[in-house]
């Protein structure tokens, strides 16, 4: 008598058996080429990062003598603390936080209230007025200093707002400028996102006996928060870096954000690219906290929509 072996089938049904490995795709040179680039691309990005974090490490007289490229001999953190000092950056950092804080939340709140508005109620015009908010970040701020200097200097404020008497050289006029360029921008990033909230939300919010103000605050602000978290990283490091309009609407030095205090170490006859280096880094330190903070409502944002049929 003769007995028949059979191997045993991978599959069971015409389909895999369970616990087998499924079949992997042959990797494309498309997509090699793809990740190539991207990783040359993310390299050239981090290199000037890098070269300054490296350069603030050595001394200034072992880089003028083997380069910035040579390994190094020594590494320290010394120039930190000399920036730090010489730079004043303590002060100037709190200037920036005076700058940065409130215009950051007005504008945000803003462009939240006006988007929930337009996208939510039969507002006449609405599309011309986003149209008018779009438009307006296409001007160059440029074009905008010389009118806005002069309309400061005439523009008077109670002197516990303003030393000066005038917007001009205070620290609302350079808030109100920021309010007024990054709400555009704000505000058609939000109206979008809000379009793509179901109004059968707020329609049961008004069936409750919710008003407008309940259900911007408690309805469509809370579901809003993703892209409120990539919006609030953008703008703070676009207003955090600013330098343009402080540099144009104060005349106080002392009053001025931590981007001039680069200016402090700079010497007359020889500056030390080193220790700027050094300055660099502790400015852009802030940037980098709020992102790694929001960095999953960064991310979530920039990914709004992108599962929609």
């Amino acid at each position: 008598m003769t007995t028949t072996t059979t191997a045993p089938r991978d599959t069971v049904g015409g389909g895999p058996r369970e616990g087998s490995r499924p079949n992997r795709r042959p990797v494309r040179p498309a997509r090699i080429l793809l990740y190539v680039v991207l990783t040359l691309v993310a390299l050239g990005w981090l290199a000037p990062l890098l070269l300054a974090v490296y350069a603030s490490l050595r001394p200034y007289a072992e880089t003028a003598k083997y380069g910035y490229m040579s390994l190094p001999h020594h590494l320290s953190l010394r120039y930190y603390s000399q920036a730090w000092s010489q730079g004043g950056m303590g002060k100037y950092f709190l200037n920036t936080l005076i700058i940065t804080a409130p215009a950051l939340v007005l504008t945000l709140f803003f462009a939240s209230f006006i988007a929930f508005a337009l996208a939510r109620f039969r507002v006449p015009g609405r599309k011309t007025l986003l149209i008018l908010f779009t438009a307006g970040n296409l001007l160059p701020p440029q074009v905008m200093v010389t009118p806005l200097y002069t309309l400061y200097n005439k523009i008077p404020l109670p002197y516990w707002l303003s030393d000066s008497g005038t917007v001009y050289d205070s620290y609302l006029g350079v808030i109100a400028i920021h309010v007024a360029f990054q709400t555009g921008f704000c505000v058609f990033v939000l109206y979008n996102y809000m379009q793509t909230i179901p109004s059968e939300l707020t329609e049961a919010a008004v069936v409750d006996g919710a008003g407008v103000w309940r259900q911007y605050w408690r309805v469509i602000l809370p579901l809003s928060r993703p892209a409120l978290g990539a919006l609030a990283t953008l703008e703070f490091t676009w207003i955090y870096n600013d330098f343009l309009w402080a540099l144009v609407f104060m005349s106080t030095g002392d009053k001025l954000p931590i981007t001039s205090a680069l200016n402090n170490l700079r010497g007359e006859f020889f500056t030390d690219y080193n220790l700027l280096a050094a300055g660099s880094m502790l400015v852009a330190l802030p940037t980098l906290i709020v992102f790694f903070a929001l960095q999953r409502q960064f991310v979530s944002g920039l990914t709004l929509g992108a599962n929609k049929g």
